[in-house]
């Protein structure tokens, strides 16, 4: 009796088991839109803080109040709420196949561990970049609407605005792909989650910028890169001091791309390399 070979998945099929087991899983549901419930709503309190101290500001800051909207736009709070958010999912898509043993099973079905690897990255990178749209243009409509209540909220159009919506959308899928590298390159669920945390957190705080190449370091990271895109008055504020090495514009977006393309290489490299 003759066996008939099985035609190999094509790629569109990988993607489609990919979207599948990711939409099927109720905690990634959950993690999605509790966080952007928590990231709007956190990013709506600190325009709702301004909007009641406006009238006790003093003339500096209101002269200067629409730098502060935009900072209201997206906040430092509710980035790192996101930044905890994305990479946490992302690391759960590769992790939480090794926890459960079932990534034994895709490779026994899939033998081409790349090709499964891409279809993952691809999958969690749409809906990251989907998610981070939508949780930044909802917190940038929320905030500006209370800010207009004092003449101060600023449209879409303004110069910087989209800018900051942009790079705050694109921190989501820039997290979760890098928590993809570290738990393809980890495994383990706990280890994986302290890692990104302290990578994509604690480390901006730790280092300093008071050397050339610590600064660098710090400007290399993608936290610090996000609060560069984002600082539209970036050396003109008179609240804030100019930095001894400062990054640019277009230093930040590089930073963006560059973590994202090692890290969704790393997750496709790292899986096929080793053993389950």
């Amino acid at each position: 009796m003759t066996t008939l070979a099985l035609p190999a998945a094509r790629f569109t099929d990988l993607l489609a088991a990919e979207w599948i087991k990711l939409r099927s899983l109720r905690s990634t549901s959950w993690a999605l839109g509790s966080s952007a419930f928590a990231v709007i709503a956190f990013n709506a309190n600190a325009a709702r803080a301004d909007y009641a101290n406006y009238p006790g500001y003093g003339r500096v800051i209101q002269e200067n109040f629409l730098s502060w909207a935009l900072r209201d736009a997206f906040t430092q709070g509710a980035a790192m709420i996101l930044v905890l958010a994305a990479a946490s999912i992302g690391a759960a898509t590769v992790v939480g196949e090794y926890a459960t043993g079932l990534i034994r099973t895709t490779f026994t079905a899939v033998p081409d561990r790349r090709a499964l690897m891409a279809a993952k990255v691809a999958v969690v990178t749409a809906v990251m970049t989907v998610y981070g749209a939508v949780v930044a243009s909802a917190s940038f409509a929320a905030t500006q609407a209370i800010l207009d209540g004092r003449g101060q909220g600023v449209p879409i159009g303004h110069p910087g605005a989209l800018r900051v919506v942009m790079a705050s959308a694109l921190l989501a899928p820039v997290c979760a792909l890098v928590g993809m590298g570290l738990g393809a390159l980890i495994r383990h669920s706990a280890t994986t989650m302290v890692v990104h945390v302290f990578v994509l957190l604690f480390l901006p705080s730790f280092i300093t910028e008071r050397y050339h190449w610590t600064a660098c370091v710090r400007n290399a990271l993608p936290f610090s890169a996000w609060l560069r895109l984002v600082d539209i008055d970036y050396g003109h504020q008179p609240f804030t001091l100019v930095s001894r090495w400062p990054t640019t514009v277009t230093g930040g977006w590089i930073v963006f791309g560059a973590w994202a393309l090692v890290a969704a290489v790393v997750t496709v490299v790292a899986v096929d390399r080793r053993d389950v």
